[in-house]
């Protein structure tokens, strides 16, 4: 998942509330955890993010949405690889209360890749 320009591509699959909050944003940051989310997971494949979007997001709100962006590759170092099931079922553990500092390693603009209803 690095790039040539010292970034990483990660998705993240969510619902309407919490891109609600991204596009508020300007679409350059996550908005703070819920007090029972102390984790925020970006997942580092498309596909999984898929499966969680239309799987899990659209029975829970109606519509799930899987979102792409780029983060320094050499800050996502210290956050180990989580394999979360199966080979392909890859994410990221970012503690809540480091979340404002993984925002401002974000590169570019958090887009929406696939929208499932």
């Amino acid at each position: 998942m690095n790039s040539d320009d010292g970034t990483t591509v990660l998705w993240r699959p969510t619902g309407p509330n919490e891109l609600t909050l991204v596009r508020e944003s300007g679409w350059r940051a996550w908005p703070p955890r819920l007090p029972d989310q102390p984790i925020f997971y970006p997942v580092l494949n498309e596909d999984y993010a898929v499966m969680i979007a239309r799987d899990w997001n659209v029975p829970a709100s109606g519509v799930g949405y899987v979102t792409r962006f780029r983060v320094e590759s050499d800050f996502l170092s210290r956050y180990p690889v989580r394999q979360a099931g199966g080979k392909t079922i890859l994410e990221l553990w970012v503690p809540a209360e480091e979340l404002d500092e993984f925002n401002a390693h974000i590169v570019g603009l958090i887009e929406v890749v696939h929208e499932f209803r």
